[in-house]
């Protein structure tokens, strides 16, 4: 699902993005519960919405290196 107007305030940085680069992605948690995640040069787009389990499979699958020959 996707979500428009998130509270600007709430987004928080990828840590990997580093401090000098303007292409990350962002996350944040909704009032209800589930957790946003949106491109920070994007944010227009809207944000995709995810349970809180559904994006702690997908972190623990990129750490794994699931998505390599992606």
């Amino acid at each position: 699902m996707i979500r428009h107007s998130l509270p600007e305030q709430n987004w928080t940085k990828s840590s990997y993005s580093g401090s000098q680069q303007s292409d990350c992605i962002e996350t944040q948690c909704t009032a209800d519960g589930l957790i946003a995640v949106g491109d920070s040069k994007k944010r227009g787009l809207g944000a995709l919405v995810l349970p809180p389990a559904a994006w702690g499979d997908f972190v623990r699958a990129v750490k794994h290196g699931n998505f390599r020959d992606i």
